[in-house]
């Protein structure tokens, strides 16, 4: 009956050949479809069916004790499967507990919280629900039952204390209540625990334990918590002062500031024993207080301080007293801008204005000294601008305030001193130790600190300080040396060379004068040489020596054409007042005329007949006013092209140009001209003939 071997592999891979596989539906239309269909809107739709209200399920109306027992055993063996599949989820338990308490099933129920906590007895909300269950339907025992082994199983949970002391009050079990506040205090809890606590016994008008309470409370704060709160002693505090024990409240207060000392000063605790303080009207114990807490709190935490301590003086303090608490304010505002910044010169000087105007001069030295410490990091002069003034002011409060000249003189060394005079000095520093010394009659050492400062950094500021102390003094032989000193210096400075001219003039040298003048204009380089000359002209003409000062003016031409030059040394000839006078300013004018045919500047050519015009105007005759009239140019406008700086045409500009009778190179430019304007009349002309005929017609008539 057996079947070979090699015939059953083949009838076997037959039978697999046979096998049917599944055939795959073609599709013929492969385009795709009109309306495309997004997952997302999938999703969309799905999610709106979920929200259309499906039909209530229909009501079931037991009539009879049977058909009540058969909805129960549903009901139970659904709440049981519902256990079944998932013992954890509390939700479920708690359910089916209250559908059997809503039947009155409390024992039920009450088998099922039950095994319930056997599940999960650390769930609170399972515990809440029992007792909760208990309490709604006056099993007090019982409820007194469970909150005992609640709090005996979990307590930590503030909330099971909570409720199982606001039952027994609501039960009127004071004592029970009491009781069960001191057994959750044994567990030290946190602090409003406490607080509800005292709350309890002073709805009760237990002010005595009350206190007690405080007493226990403040004193496990100080062995078990680091670092205690001070709200905890004000509210104590408070307390007292709230049932009327004032001496209590105050011992409250000393302790607590004895506590703390003054490495953890708290601000509200000084605040709160102030404000107790003035309510008992005890105004100098509040000043103390707020001044004894000002001097120890660091100032960025004593804001509030400060607020309250202008408002305590604003009430009941003189106006010395609100005028401290406010410059105490700004001090310590001044302190936080120096703090943050030592290099802000403008914060310290506001900074010593007010302690300058209230305080003590130690103190103020104390703060210059701090301020003068902050040298600029950098030798430039520009960073030390504001700083020298630091040391400029400390020397006047020295000085004028503190009427010490020796300190003012020791800053004012120590200044100099402290100055790179190698790199940079300061006038005015020098100037100033100078006059402080001749305020105090001491003059050698004012000569000494100037011609020192002459010496290392010589500057033309200091040069004018010393040459006009001197002056004052009426040493006239040490300004001559002074000023040969000055002008060894700088020789290009024009004013120095006036300076010294003019003295020398005052004192009656005039030959001297002249020679210093003479070697001023033969520098070679000179800042404002048109002053020193015009200083030079008007010198000799105030002495009257009206031909060196014709001459003066010919060497000043020889140097410069310029066209002020020129007017001033007619309008001179014209001051003269001498015969000859007008011929030789009319002179002077043709020499300029001619001198400056050649001159780019027809503007200046222009200035200078103008005022041969104005002159000729008033003092001239009809030839030579007509004469005049026939050198005035005619003024032109021209247009000249433009480029932009990378070369590029910029367009066109418009300009007012000048052509002279006298230039012979612009004659055929005149005539050119003048026939362009006979052209541009007779056009004008035709134009209107052309326009009206009849008109011309009418009048050649008439």
């Amino acid at each position: 009956g057996a079947v070979p071997a090699g015939r059953g592999g083949k009838m076997a891979s037959t039978a697999a050949g046979k096998q049917r596989i599944p055939k795959v539906a073609k599709v013929k239309n492969k385009a795709p479809a009109e309306v495309q269909i997004t997952a997302e809107q999938l999703l969309r739709e799905a999610k709106e069916r979920e929200l259309e209200l499906l039909p209530p399920p229909p009501q079931q109306k037991i009539t009879d004790v049977e058909e009540l027992n058969d909805y129960k055993l549903r009901k139970r063996k659904t709440f049981e499967d519902n256990i079944r599949k998932n013992r954890t989820v509390i939700s479920n338990w708690i359910k089916y507990a209250q559908w059997e308490e809503s039947l009155k099933e409390i024992q039920r129920a009450r088998s099922i919280y039950e095994r319930a906590l056997d599940v999960d007895y650390r769930n609170v909300t399972l515990w809440l629900k029992y007792a909760e269950m208990e309490m709604k339907n006056r099993q007090v025992n019982h409820a007194r039952n469970i909150w005992d082994r609640a709090i005996t199983t979990l307590p930590r949970v503030n909330q099971f204390w909570y409720k199982y002391t606001y039952m027994e009050e609501m039960l009127g079990n004071i004592a029970g209540s009491r009781q069960v506040f001191e057994r959750w205090m044994e567990w030290q809890p946190e602090e409003q625990a406490w607080h509800s606590y005292i709350n309890f016994e002073l709805r009760y008008k237990e002010v005595d334990r009350a206190r007690t309470i405080y007493e226990r409370y403040i004193l496990f704060t100080l062995l078990v918590i680091v670092h205690p709160d001070v709200k905890n002693w004000i509210k104590y505090a408070r307390f007292e002062e709230k049932h009327s024990y004032f001496a209590h409240a105050r011992k409250v207060y000393e302790r607590a500031v004895e506590f703390f000392g003054e490495e953890h000063m708290n601000e509200h605790l000084y605040v709160a024993f102030a404000k107790f303080e003035e309510n008992q009207k005890e105004f100098e114990r509040v000043r103390v207080i707020y001044k004894y807490a000002l001097d120890r709190i660091p100032k960025q935490d004593a804001q509030n301080l400060f607020k309250n301590y202008t408002i305590f003086e604003k009430k009941f303090g003189d106006r010395r007293g609100i005028e401290d608490i406010i410059v105490s304010k700004r001090r310590f505002q001044y302190e936080e801008e120096v703090k943050a910044n030592p290099h802000n010169y403008d914060a310290w000087f506001d900074y010593l204005r007010l302690v300058e105007s209230d305080t003590d001069a130690e103190t103020v030295r104390e703060v210059y000294e701090r301020a003068i410490a902050n040298v600029p990091p950098i030798q430039e002069k520009r960073h030390w601008k504001r700083y020298i003034y630091l040391w400029i002011n400390y020397a006047l409060y020295e000085e004028l305030e503190a009427k010490a000249s020796k300190r003012t003189r020791q800053v004012y060394q120590a200044c100099i001193e402290l100055i790179p005079h190698k790199k940079f000095t300061f006038a005015k520093i020098w100037l100033l130790y100078a006059q402080f010394e001749i305020r105090q009659k001491n003059l050698p050492l004012a000569r000494r600190a100037l011609g020192t400062s002459i010496g290392k950094c010589p500057k033309n500021k200091l040069f004018k300080g010393y040459i006009e102390l001197e002056l004052q003094l009426r040493e006239f032989d040490r300004c001559r040396k002074l000023y040969e000193k000055f002008l060894e210096f700088a020789p290009e400075n024009c004013t120095s060379w006036i300076k010294f001219a003019e003295l020398e003039t005052i004192l009656g040298d005039i030959d001297r004068a002249r020679a210093i003048y003479e070697l001023a204009i033969g520098q070679p380089r000179l800042d404002m040489p048109e002053v020193l000359w015009k200083s030079y002209i008007d010198f000799e003409i105030e002495q009257e020596e009206y031909e060196k000062t014709r001459n003066l003016y010919r060497r000043l031409l020889q140097r410069t054409q310029h066209v002020k030059v020129w007017i001033s040394f007619a309008q001179f000839e014209l001051s003269a007042g001498r015969e000859g006078s007008l011929s030789r300013c009319r002179q002077i004018y043709e020499e300029a005329n001619k001198a400056m045919r050649n001159c780019e500047e027809k503007e200046e050519r222009v200035m200078l007949l103008e005022s041969w015009r104005n002159f000729e105007d008033e003092f001239g005759s009809d030839t030579t006013k007509e004469r005049i009239d026939k050198l005035m140019p005619e003024k032109i406008k021209k247009r000249r092209k433009l480029q932009a700086e990378d070369g590029s045409d910029a367009g066109w500009e418009e300009y007012y140009d000048y052509i002279f009778p006298e230039d012979t190179a612009n004659q055929p430019n005149l005539k050119l001209l003048a026939m362009a304007k006979l052209w541009k009349k007779q056009q004008q002309e035709s134009e209107a003939a052309e326009v009206d005929p009849d008109k011309d017609v009418d009048e050649s008539q008439s």
